[in-house]
């Protein structure tokens, strides 16, 4: 008698969540996100930011305790974004060594030592008047060698404020080489890393970050500056220029509208990779399971299970902490 064939049954693998979880090919962990926190100077007490469903603008005091809650349940990475009270046309407030992101980076520093990352966003747009990302031209547009000039100076008050890695977001041309060499001029070579926005898109999910940052241009948009959602090829091109000029990490922003860019970015560069699940692709999922149209919680979990899927090593979101007390709760 001829042997049989073996029945293929894949579902036999499927059959309990031990199972299951036994043969999971992605997993996500706490360290593998980025919490994005905002501090505001001039506000008393924690303000919540009504677009962004447990997000709030943070006092260096209340940031402090949010710090501790995120440790306690293990993220450890932290984005700082600040909102000053005072602004101006070039955005001098990023590079004050007094400013709120310094203050806020020194005093998470000496609360927690070398045992977190800090991140510190290098960019203008939530420092200029006008809210665009650099200092303005007579015609409006962006002056791309001041604003460059610039966070290079607000990336070595940063470095030397306490922050482990800059992520210089206003997507200038040559900004990952300037900051480099000032980082490196101002003895920080070896200690202070770039995560460089990469492969940022002129993108509409951005609004509820703008509310957070207190950071909408005043008139016009970004897409002179930023990547055309259409094109893909040009975006893996920025990621080899940023490669080329020294970033230690890259980052992909949006995360699920270009995971297509997350994967294909991950392949051509081979460098760490973050992905950013930005403010209205998060909003968007509270606001569907608020209308009972999502369960909220599994739509979640499974949206951040996708950016790490398509080749992402870390995620910056907003759910960070609710991911992982989820984890911690089984």
């Amino acid at each position: 008698m001829e042997p049989r064939p073996p029945t293929i049954r894949p579902r036999r693998l499927r059959r309990t969540p031990a199972l299951r979880d036994l043969v999971r090919e992605t997993r996500l962990t706490p360290t593998d996100l980025v919490a994005p926190l905002f501090v505001k100077e001039g506000i008393a007490e924690p303000q919540p930011v009504a677009s962004m469903p447990g997000v709030a603008q943070h006092t260096v005091d209340s940031v402090r305790v949010e710090a501790k809650h995120l440790r306690a349940v293990g993220v450890t990475s932290w984005l700082l974004f600040g909102v000053p009270a005072t602004k101006d046309p070039e955005g001098n407030e990023a590079a004050n060594p007094d400013g709120i992101v310094a203050q806020t980076l020194r005093t998470l520093r000496d609360d927690h030592g070398d045992e977190v990352v800090l991140v510190a966003d290098t960019c203008l747009d939530e420092y200029t008047d006008h809210g665009h990302c650099g200092p303005l031209r007579a015609d409006g547009s962006v002056d791309n060698d001041a604003a460059v000039a610039a966070y290079a100076r607000a990336a070595v008050t940063q470095a030397e404020a306490g922050a482990d890695l800059v992520a210089p977001s206003g997507m200038m041309d040559g900004q990952v080489a300037a900051i480099r060499a000032a980082l490196d001029s101002a003895g920080h070579a070896e200690r202070v890393g770039i995560m460089a926005y990469c492969t940022k898109y002129a993108s509409a999910f951005y609004g509820p970050f703008r509310d957070a940052a207190e950071c909408a241009p005043q008139f016009g948009d970004r897409a002179g500056y930023q990547l055309d959602p259409g094109n893909a090829d040009e975006g893996v091109r920025e990621a080899l220029a940023d490669v080329a000029e020294g970033a230690d990490l890259l980052l992909v922003k949006p995360a699920m509208a270009y995971l297509d860019m997350v994967w294909r970015v991950k392949q051509a560069t081979g460098l760490p990779l973050a992905a950013y699940q930005v403010s209205g692709e998060y909003a968007m999922l509270h606001a569907a399971a608020q209308y009972g149209w999502l369960d909220g919680d599994r739509a979640m979990a499974e949206s951040l299970l996708g950016i790490r899927r398509a080749g992402a090593d870390l995620i910056i979101t907003y759910a960070a902490a609710w991911f992982a007390r989820r984890l911690q709760q089984g």
